[in-house]
């Protein structure tokens, strides 16, 4: 077989869909030889199967499964690597693994190439019936290198952590190769697409179709590209899916619109430094005890609050090309934007009177406004345009929250200083507001090129700040593009995320009507034009509100794709709780956000209680006592039930500031020959 990497760099990719019978192994394994084989025999490179497709997936118990686990390599593996060296492809076959050693079971992707097993990928984030029967995976997030480009597995469930892709992509794969049984999402999965999005590689989906045990399964077997879009996929019954993988460009990480300069770079902007507490297990304990230890970061009190954001329209607020604003006339024309800001403000707040918001979410860089990138004096008007923190524009700002009596979160191009003597930095910062002065700074970290030719990395970290709506943690659209940024403030019990944003990326993306027979509570019915919603994965995955206040539109050669909104920590079931902004005039729109505990003191079970209300002393109502501090919360903004799922044992890689780079080239790899 040849190695060389010009005969490689593009090459055909399949998705197997189909629908095992459970219990049925040799069954199945006959008909998956079968499609294996046409989608070789059709130019296939790499194959990728359902999870579990041997045997089929709703296993009760240990003993129930027991008869048709087998080790890896063993004699199914060797039925697919004839046909892998038979047609010079790569195979990624998922089945139940036991190790000989130690009898223990496992969900395991078995890798298979031309010469035999490369190496095979224990599932790392079991979803809640493999606990019954597998143990976690044990063996990381290898990355093979084939002469196809570097191959990575995950499987299922991995794809609600992003940590799983992040960590395949700084170890530099191409492709992901995703055997799973997805269920209860219309899919293509928008969990899939944004983990192909946020990491710039193709992603092969070979889901499962039908129902087992009263499980519906979700189909949408599916070829994604590195910008997260859908290049082929096949909605329900058995089939295979065909694709292209370009390793060109999966290998350039920059993004941005689409036909313009890109924004910056998925890895290169990344601040690993700032992300140490991901490999802290933080939901590990029940989180109001934790975050209460020691009096010192104890969870404010939950309670319904309103939060609202403002999306401005370009067109509105720079409504002619300016003069280069330097001295007295940069002082001016922030004094003329204040108070257009104020007064539109007030405007929009008195539509919704008497309902004024708790929280207030404004724009990135509200003052001094957006300026147009390419023009050569860009930093010049940036920098001169910069306020003080304090300054007469922040007491402007605080009048302004004592008025409505509510919080204020926007962005601004700050000018500081160190000392008296010191050059001034400058930071592309976001505000926290409230009647009584300035009560939280965030500096951005994550840098768009064009805020790194005028501003400093931020120095604050990523800081929360407790409020009576809640902890709130600050940020911008960019910022929460990296998955790392919401992560940190969710492990610090961030209950509401507020994100000035100036981003004209990442756009929805829609997906028609499906033949399979979920309930009214999974997706709309018909076609979906929000099916792909960045924000609404980022902020459902960490488990917290998102708010997002974009501008929108067009003028002075700045453009902004709006989409601004506020995001439910949880998007499990539709009609998702969910205000999304539409294009046009500037807007303001608000949302009921809820932190209460939402305990009953009821016990947490299906089965009938044996006791009768009254029952247990000490209790008038018969409910059971309870410390709210030794249980976990009933609302998932508080219980935060993903995080609790981690595996921060296997994240280190995610804050070292260097890992093992992509090769410029794809090289062969050593395989294990697969022998019965």
């Amino acid at each position: 077989m040849s190695t060389s990497a010009s005969s490689f760099t593009r090459y055909r990719v399949a998705a197997i869909q189909y629908e095992p019978t459970l219990g049925k192994k040799e069954q199945n394994i006959g008909d998956l030889l079968r499609l294996v084989e046409e989608a070789a025999r059709h130019g296939a490179r790499v194959i990728v199967l359902p999870e579990l497709a041997t045997t089929g997936y709703c296993w009760e118990s240990r003993e129930e499964i027991a008869p048709y686990v087998e080790p890896v390599p063993g004699p199914t593996c060797l039925r697919f690597a004839e046909l892998a060296a038979a047609y010079d492809c790569y195979i990624a076959l998922s089945l139940a693994e036991v190790d000989p050693e130690s009898d223990v079971y496992y969900n395991t992707t078995a890798l298979l190439g031309p010469q035999g097993l490369l190496g095979k990928y224990r599932k790392l984030h079991s979803y809640i019936v493999e606990p019954r029967w597998a143990r976690d995976g044990d063996l990381g997030l290898p990355v093979w290198d084939t002469p196809l480009g570097r191959l990575a597995i995950l499987v299922c469930m991995d794809a609600m952590y992003f940590e799983a892709a992040r960590l395949a992509t700084l170890r530099g794969a191409d492709v992901l190769l995703f055997p799973c049984g997805w269920l209860d999402e219309k899919c293509p999965s928008s969990w899939w697409m944004l983990r192909a999005f946020e990491n710039g590689l193709y992603l092969i989906a070979a889901n499962r179709y039908g129902r087992e045990r009263g499980v519906q399964f979700s189909g949408g077997s599916c070829i994604l590209n590195p910008d997260g879009s859908i290049q082929a996929y096949r909605d329900d019954g058995e089939g295979i899916v065909y694709g292209e993988v370009d390793l060109e460009r999966c290998r350039a990480k920059q993004w941005g619109p689409s036909g313009e300069e890109p924004v910056g770079d998925r890895l290169a902007d990344r601040r690993p430094h700032e992300y140490v507490s991901l490999v802290h297990n933080t939901y590990l304990w029940e989180p109001l005890r934790f975050h209460g230890l020691y009096h010192s970061h104890e969870l404010p009190p939950g309670q319904l609050s309103c939060a609202a954001f403002v999306q401005l329209e370009l067109r509105e607020v720079l409504a002619a090309p300016e003069k280069e604003p330097t001295g007295a006339t940069a002082s001016t024309s922030n004094e003329e934007r204040l108070e257009r800001l104020r007064s539109l403000v007030r405007s929009l707040l008195r539509v919704h009177e008497p309902a004024y918001p708790d929280v207030l979410v404004l724009p990135e860089l509200t003052l001094p406004g957006p300026v147009d990138p390419s023009l050569p004096e860009f930093a010049a008007r940036m920098r001169a345009g910069a306020i003080r923190v304090p300054g007469p524009e922040i007491e402007a700002l605080v009048a302004l929250a004592t008025e409505f009596q509510l919080s204020i979160v926007l962005g601004v191009a700050e000018c500081a200083y160190a000392d008296k003597n010191a050059e001034p930095a400058y930071y592309n910062t976001v505000l926290l507001l409230d009647p009584e002065g300035v009560h939280g700074i965030y500096r951005k970290l994550h840098l768009t090129r064009a805020d790194r030719r005028w501003a400093s990395p931020g120095n604050l970290g990523l800081p929360t700040f407790d409020s009576p709506v809640g902890r709130i943690g600050l940020a911008t659209g960019y910022d929460v593009l990296f998955p790392e940024t919401l992560r940190v403030l969710a492990g610090k019990g961030s209950d509401l995320v507020c994100a000035p944003t100036l981003l004209n990326f990442p756009n929805p993306s829609g997906l028609g009507p499906t033949a399979i027979p979920f309930g009214p509570h999974v997706a709309p019915e018909g076609y979906d034009p929000w099916h792909f919603l960045p924000w609404r994965i980022r902020a459902a995955e960490h488990h917290v509100y998102l708010t997002i206040a974009n501008w929108s539109g067009e003028a002075s050669g700045v453009r902004a794709n709006g989409l601004s909104g506020i995001f439910s920590p949880s998007c499990a079931s539709y009609p998702w709780h969910e205000v999304i902004a539409e294009e046009g005039e500037s807007t303001l729109m608000l949302m009921t956000i809820d932190t209460r505990e939402q305990r009953t003191g009821r016990r947490s079970t299906t089965l009938s209680p044996a006791y009768m209300p009254g029952d247990v002393a000490g209790s008038l109502t018969g409910e059971l006592a309870y410390d709210i501090r030794e249980t976990i919360p009933g609302n998932v903004v508080r219980a935060k039930p993903l995080l609790r799922k981690r595996q921060p044992l296997w994240y280190l890689d995610l804050v070292r500031s260097a890992v093992g780079a992509p090769p410029s080239a794809p090289t062969a790899s050593p395989a294990t020959p697969v022998t019965r």
